[in-house]
């Protein structure tokens, strides 16, 4: 599957340093890629919806990442994952008398279209559930030969008796596992499984479902399983960051990084870092829920995408917080200041806000501090402090290699 279109990023003056992120499993914040290679799988959309402020502020936060990573001379090898079959979006096609896969290709289109209008860089490998069946089929065959997988009435599970050091990514305890699997896609309460936390690899054939003729029979695959496939494939035994919402934490992330292990006897990951969720109307902005703020919707009304990314990036990325009005109109003023700064002819000397711009991207991706030392820039240059015409030019610059945003 194709990603996105890639926007230029420009190349700054001096180099980064390597960044550091807050790594969940270890609750500590620690640096991560080397000087050789930075490798990140960020989990990608269930396209059944159009993209909401939930979803942009996830892969903002590992656009930040990549940008960061790019600055500091790291080789970057980013995949994404498209879950293009899946309960969610076979209940959304059913119920609007859509077929699933018209529904699928147009929501991934709508979604390309608002990361590019928000200059994300796309992942190098940009892989749909539908054209990866045979790499999970694959996992799943050397997950039966490591014994970790049995069958419950013509369906496949993992189980998690079997996983090494299971929890460690969560630091969740049994009774909030239980409760956050049958919350988030789970069936702890199925008959037939060893345990309740047992998680599903591959689905048997159902009528009027979609399937797969594979080694392991007909059906088509558990939600945590593809993630776990993909990522080994493109980028090996163990990455650098594992990366998502803090939504995916358990169960997803949990049982991604014990089916990897099992299968390779490696960590999964040196990292995993995780986003705070975005709410609307006081609750997490969800299509389950219909809070819904939409890019494209946005995009439509003529606000500015840039506007939007500046209205994202004024949150740290770990923290949870409410999407409202007076975000928008905040960004669209900053922007409009920014833009004028940078037109002036002349500003205040700008090697100390560069420095300051990196400095807070690579203290765990503090981008409200970062635009906070760029804000600080403008506000001189509007008093008046105009004595560097390169100035302008530089801040323009790193505002787009290291925030993205185009000014």
């Amino acid at each position: 599957m194709q990603p996105w279109s890639a926007p230029d990023v420009v190349r700054l003056p001096g180099q980064g340093r390597l960044p550091e992120v807050f790594d969940t499993s270890t609750l500590r914040q620690q640096p991560v890629g080397s000087s050789s290679s930075g490798s990140m799988y960020v989990c990608g959309i269930t396209p059944y919806d159009a993209t909401h402020m939930g979803h942009a502020a996830t892969y903002l936060a590992f656009d930040l990442l990549y940008r960061a990573w790019l600055d500091a001379g790291v080789p970057v090898s980013y995949v994404q994952n498209v879950t293009d079959v899946d309960d969610p979006l076979l209940e959304r096609a059913t119920a609007t008398g859509q077929d699933w896969t018209e529904l699928a290709t147009r929501e991934i289109g709508l979604f390309h279209d608002d990361m590019t209008a928000l200059r994300v860089l796309p992942p190098q490998h940009y892989e749909g559930v539908v054209e990866s069946i045979p790499l999970i089929v694959s996992v799943v065959e050397q997950l039966q030969s490591a014994g970790v997988a049995y069958d419950v009435d013509g369906d496949l599970y993992f189980s998690a008796a079997a996983a090494l050091d299971f929890g460690l990514v969560s630091h969740a305890d049994r009774a909030s596992m239980l409760a956050l699997f049958a919350e988030r896609g789970g069936d702890p309460e199925r008959a037939g499984k060893k345990d309740p936390l047992d998680w599903l690899l591959w689905r048997g054939e159902r009528p009027g479902e979609p399937s797969w003729p594979s080694p392991v029979g007909a059906g088509r695959p558990g939600w945590h399983v593809e993630c776990t496939a993909i990522a080994l494939r493109f980028l090996g035994a163990t990455i650098d960051v594992q990366g998502g919402g803090n939504d995916l934490v358990f169960p997803h992330h949990e049982m991604c990084a014990a089916q990897a292990q099992a299968v390779t006897g490696q960590p999964f990951a040196r990292a995993y870092v995780h986003a705070g969720m975005v709410g609307y109307d006081g609750e997490k902005m969800s299509k389950s829920r219909g809070n819904l703020v939409f890019v494209s919707k946005l995009r439509s009304a003529g606000v500015d995408p840039m506007a939007i990314r500046l209205a994202l990036l004024a949150h740290h990325y770990r923290s949870d917080w409410e999407w409202t009005d007076a975000d928008l109109s905040s960004a669209t003023a900053r922007l409009d200041a920014w833009r004028a700064a940078v037109a002036r002819t002349a500003g205040p000397p700008a090697d100390g806000v560069l420095a300051a711009v990196r400095s807070r991207l690579a203290d765990d991706l503090d981008a409200v501090g970062a635009i906070a030392a760029i804000d600080a820039w403008v506000d001189a240059s509007a008093g008046g402090a105009a004595s560097d015409a390169m100035a302008p030019a530089l801040v323009r610059s790193m505002a787009d290699a290291l925030l993205g945003v185009a000014l």
